[in-house]
């Protein structure tokens, strides 16, 4: 009897284990993409530490890490960036002159194995996805818009049609300025959606939890966004989709909110201070778009230890001081963008770390509503919201001048405080004490300051 017992409890496991692991029988309904990021997704990007040489050790490390110290802060993400299906790529750059592209049959990028020791004979990312998701994490990868020129060269067959080849298609039309690794689909083709279909059933068998798609915002690729879509809602697994890169212009809000999880406001931000100072000045069109399910992205987070293998400038700890610092993250998370850390994060010293785990600013991340700025101008910003659980109010503040110290003033009842309140240095913790009316900090030149009020009880 007991080895029946033990015999029935393990058909029962295994049946749980592939009853989990099975693929949805119908097709995600509109709109329920929004379910799946629910709170800004955060995570780690292979990007401005390795460019599009990054190896499958390197993410193994950052997967590493994130597991050990910053899972339980939220993090979760690790994405693999750009052209990680070329044997031959370099550093600072692309190699647009022999790269040696690895594809399957039907066309589809696969991982060269000389990087990606896990996807030798045709299992794709398959092992190291099972690696980072083994460490509660969640995998993801950066994709070109298109078809691959190579697979239209050879005609290679589009699988799950009858007979419809890569160059039946395609278009040069829109090509990509900047990477001439595809075509643009021509999305009333027939054949077309049919790719995309077998590209995201493909990174649902290999356990893909996110896409980042490259030149799909500027100019605004209407009807491929809309294949995109489909394909994700109809292969059965939840992947967030974010669209890269920016500017997306804001004549497609509408469109883009109800087609991804996630879109790039403004092109790469990099370790300069008007990178920082160019997003404030271009956020200013997206609050009203922030919502669950769908965020305006400011992009990657250039801090830490950037350019070991990276497109601009040589192996550095960020640029950025530490003021800029503190008003890049301030801006990042009072508004609530996507935070995706972009250096190396073994290479982390404490002061970064301390930015990525502050607990109280990322739960103004996580549970914050009502986004709103409240001025702008050459000198000075003001960004507010509330957490509606606690009714905390959070007001965020910028000198963005580069040579003058500023007495930055705001008045309590613009922010729907009325009365003494309690003011907390959100990035310290320190207690600031009782403030009624007028709130007033003075801030060094591209200095911020991040604080939190919570009225007090009435005696």
């Amino acid at each position: 009897m007991k080895h029946l017992f033990v015999f029935l409890i393990t058909v029962l496991v295994m049946m749980s284990c592939s009853v989990t692991k099975e693929k949805k029988t119908e097709p995600f309904t509109k709109g329920e993409f929004k379910e799946w990021a629910q709170t800004p997704p955060m995570g780690w990007n292979s990007w401005d530490c390795y460019g599009p040489t990054v190896e499958e050790k390197e993410v193994k490390a950052n997967t590493d890490y994130m597991a050990e110290k910053l899972k339980e802060y939220g993090w979760q993400y690790i994405v693999v960036d750009i052209r990680w299906f070329v044997e031959n790529d370099k550093a600072g750059g692309y190699n647009q002159k022999d790269p040696r592209y690895v594809l399957d049959e039907y066309g589809r990028y696969q991982p060269a194995v000389n990087r990606f020791p896990s996807a030798v004979n045709g299992t794709g990312f398959k092992a190291l996805a099972d690696y980072i998701h083994n460490k509660g994490l969640k995998f993801g990868i950066h994709i070109m818009r298109g078809v691959p020129k190579e697979a239209v060269t050879k005609k290679m067959p589009i699988k799950g049609t009858d007979g419809i080849t890569a160059d039946q298609i395609y278009s040069t039309e829109l090509q990509c300025r900047w990477l001439r690794d595809n075509y643009t689909i021509v999305a009333d083709k027939p054949g077309a959606q049919e790719y995309y279909n077998s590209l995201f059933d493909m990174y649902a068998e290999w356990g893909v939890d996110f896409v980042k798609i490259d030149d799909m915002s500027n100019p605004y690729h209407k009807e491929e966004i809309e294949l995109v879509r489909n394909a994700i809602d109809q292969c059965g697994r939840p992947i967030v989709l974010s669209l890269s890169p920016g500017e997306t212009t804001i004549e497609a809000a509408g469109h883009v909110k109800e087609h991804a999880n996630m879109w790039r406001m403004v092109d790469d931000v990099w370790d300069l201070w008007r990178d920082v100072k160019h997003l404030l000045k271009v956020s200013q069109k997206w609050y009203p778009y922030i919502a669950p399910g769908t965020w305006p992205d400011c992009d990657m987070i250039p801090l830490g230890r950037i350019s070991i293998r990276g497109e601009r400038g040589e192996e550095r700890m960020t640029r950025l001081t530490r003021d800029e610092q503190y008003s890049l993250m301030t801006l990042f998370t009072i508004f609530r963008s996507p935070l995706m850390f972009g250096g190396d994060l073994p290479g982390n010293d404490d002061f970064t770390l301390s930015l990525l785990t502050n607990e109280e600013v990322l739960r103004m991340h996580r549970e914050s509503t009502e986004v709103t700025q409240l001025f702008q101008n050459e000198e000075k910003v003001a960004i507010t919201s509330r957490n509606s659980k606690t009714e905390e109010v959070y007001l965020a503040l910028f000198n963005i001048s580069d040579d003058k110290t500023l007495d930055i003033t705001v008045n309590l009842k613009t922010i729907g405080l009325n009365g003494d309140v309690e003011a907390i240095n959100l990035w310290n913790g320190e207690n600031i004490g009782e403030v009624s009316n007028d709130f007033s900090v003075k801030l060094s030149p591209h200095a911020s300051g991040l604080y939190k009020f919570k009225p007090l009880e009435m005696k």
